[in-house]
């Protein structure tokens, strides 16, 4: 059974949310919150696999809640969808930053929701590594703080290195198999070391970080 916690200010949002999540058999709305400080304080005594967290909220919005409950709870946080109006939006990119697996537009589908949780709550990025790359190029430069080169890719192998450089240009492991002549098999062994080298959470978070080194724009 899946846990989801659903964080927005809009009580009408999460009625309609919890309506739609209470209709599958393998998932349970384990709770929910007002703002990102509510939020935080619940799943803190509350168990959750994945959080739909809206991204703009008063008292705490979704990028500091996102960001104070990876830093607390470490690897037993929740993974973390936000949810967004829209779909190129400053806040979803810092959210991403802070560690969060993806976001979803509040006007999505319900398949479209209901596949994004069960991704996430299975360890996939919850969305393409081609739209977060999207997003990237729309507010990258309008936003401070970019990191840039990071040492830890130094410790990557040739091939590792090349995977990286797919992985942040949105292929997919069957995609990069085909181009660099691997098994898909090889490829999954291959983005998980890229995972546990780089202390990336998942694929969006190596999309992210190969951006900000400047990777992806290096490699034109």
């Amino acid at each position: 059974m899946i846990r989801v916690f659903l964080v927005d200010d809009q009580a009408l949002v999460r009625a309609g949310l919890r309506l739609v999540l209470e209709s599958q058999p393998d998932i349970e709305v384990a709770g929910e919150a007002g703002d990102g400080r509510e939020a935080l304080e619940a799943l803190g005594v509350t168990s959750a696999d994945v959080v739909l967290m809206d991204v703009r909220m008063p008292v705490l919005d979704g990028v500091g809640a996102t960001e104070r409950l990876i830093e607390r709870d470490g690897d037993r946080a929740p993974k973390v969808i936000v949810l967004t109006t829209f779909d190129l939006d400053e806040y979803v990119f810092a959210a991403l930053r802070a560690g969060a697996s993806g976001f979803l537009l509040k006007g999505a589908e319900p398949e479209e929701l209901l596949g994004a949780i069960r991704a996430v709550a299975s360890g996939d990025a919850v969305i393409a590594p081609s739209a977060t790359r999207r997003l990237l190029a729309h507010v990258a430069d309008r936003l401070p703080g970019a990191p840039g080169p990071d040492p830890r890719l130094d410790t990557l192998t040739e091939r590792e290195h090349a995977v990286l450089l797919a992985v942040a240009r949105g292929a997919s492991n069957a995609e990069i198999g085909a181009e660099l002549h691997l098994a898909e098999a090889t490829v999954k062994t291959h983005v998980g070391r890229l995972l546990a080298k780089l202390g990336a959470r998942d694929r969006v978070q190596l999309v992210v970080l190969a951006y900000e080194s400047g990777l992806v724009r290096a490699a034109g």
